[in-house]
């Protein structure tokens, strides 16, 4: 089959991968000049299955994305959405669903790293760091999820956490820890441009600097690339961003897709003679803050937040000051700022905060896009079930009730 993907970052160029893998003929269309040069720049690079969860579970971490600007006020009826996805009625399927892509995704990163003999930056670990008794309260669903789909995991006291992670400032509340060994992190960027050379190596094309002026769906289906001739392809897949929406509903997919915008500052470790480097080892999250920090090789990338509205060239002081914030609350004068690169990313967000994958209802024309946050952790599970769906083969998971019908 000619297949055309439009979107090179992780979704896209897993997704690429794949198909590549099965002898089809990719095309990967991007805007950018390069892979994983949006979403997928400087994410948090958390990979950890066991805490993904729709906002509809109870327990589910969620929190009003701050709004900036005008033009946040647009996104009032999403946030509506957004707000009554949180009724778990529907949810339930959905994070059975999640969790097994998650889980899928994790072990299928881990076959192509050991597979391919792939060298980038990883930690094995996640802590989950809960400051006081109600943050453990919050956290008994997703105890018992974690239980009842028989997910290895440890509840820590503070002494534990401090053994798991030492640098954690003593001087900070803790009143517990959960512990899940075989989730961790990894640096999303490295992994991306490493695949987007496996896949060139299996007959992959990547199109860079070539912006998709409209999607026709069809047999054959035809992208129109900004300033060029109509393709046709035997099936296209979008792996967009979070501005798809436009060029989706011209095709006849009408998404709630808005671009919910994330921070992150990376920054280099403190070194100091005869010291081991302060920081975290693996990676934590602070449960009440909704803030990851992740140690990827001598450096630590903090990110979270959540903004609706703005341009994503005007970087906002208040949540940067956060971040710097928690991490000092548990490492204090752990980084250099000095040589700390500051990052604002659109994440694709659908209102219940689950991806759409599989059919768009249109002929020839296939959805993996709106991970969100979790477009890391997701992608090589994401790409491979979609490629079987998309080639006619028996996908190795469910993926009904994160099909488009559940957003009509």
């Amino acid at each position: 089959m000619r297949i055309a993907i439009v979107g090179a970052g992780i979704v896209g160029v897993t997704t690429a991968f794949e198909l590549a893998t099965a002898g089809h003929e990719v095309t990967v269309f991007e805007r950018r000049g390069s892979v994983a040069s949006e979403g997928s720049f400087a994410s948090g690079g958390l990979i950890s299955p066991a805490t993904l969860s729709p906002w509809g579970l109870p327990g589910a971490p969620w929190q009003r994305p701050r709004l900036r600007g005008a033009a946040a006020l647009t996104q009032l009826p999403w946030l509506w959405r957004a707000w009554r996805a949180r009724r778990p009625a529907a949810a339930v399927a959905q994070g059975q669903a999640l969790q097994a892509l998650g889980q899928f995704s994790r072990q299928r990163l881990l076959t192509l790293t050991q597979g391919l003999r792939l060298e980038f930056e990883q930690t094995p670990g996640c802590l989950v760091l809960l400051r006081g008794e109600r943050d453990l309260k919050a956290l008994q669903p997703l105890l018992a999820r974690l239980r009842d789909g028989g997910v290895a995991h440890e509840l820590a006291d503070p002494e534990r956490c401090r053994v798991l992670e030492p640098g954690l400032a003593e001087g900070t509340p803790l009143h517990a820890g959960l512990h899940i060994a075989q989730d961790g992190a990894g640096n999303c960027r490295q992994f991306a441009h490493l695949m987007k050379a496996e896949a060139q190596r299996l007959g992959a094309r990547f199109r860079f600097d070539t912006p998709v002026q409209a999607l026709r769906p069809g047999t054959p289906a035809v992208v129109v690339p900004e300033g060029g001739e109509p393709e046709s392809f035997d099936a296209v897949i979008a792996c967009t961003g979070a501005d798809a929406a436009p060029l989706l509903a011209r095709a006849g997919v009408k998404l709630p897709l808005v671009a919910l915008h994330g921070y992150s500052v990376t920054a280099p470790l403190r070194h100091l003679d005869g010291l081991p480097p302060p920081g975290p080892r693996a990676a934590l999250i602070d449960a009440r803050e909704q803030v990851t920090l992740t140690r990827l090789g001598q450096r630590v990338r903090v990110s979270g937040m959540g903004e609706l509205g703005g341009d994503l060239a005007d970087v906002s002081l208040p949540p940067l000051r956060r971040l710097y914030r928690v991490l000092d609350t548990w490492f204090p004068g752990a980084v250099l700022e000095r040589g700390a690169q500051h990052w604002k990313g659109a994440r694709p967000m659908l209102p219940d905060g689950c991806p759409v994958l599989g059919a768009s209802g249109q002929p020839g024309l296939w959805l993996n896009l709106g991970h969100g946050q979790h477009g890391w952790a997701l992608a090589c599970g994401s790409a491979r079930v979609l490629a079987d769906l998309v080639t006619g083969r028996e996908a190795a998971l469910d993926t009904a009730p994160l099909a488009l019908q559940r957003l009509r």
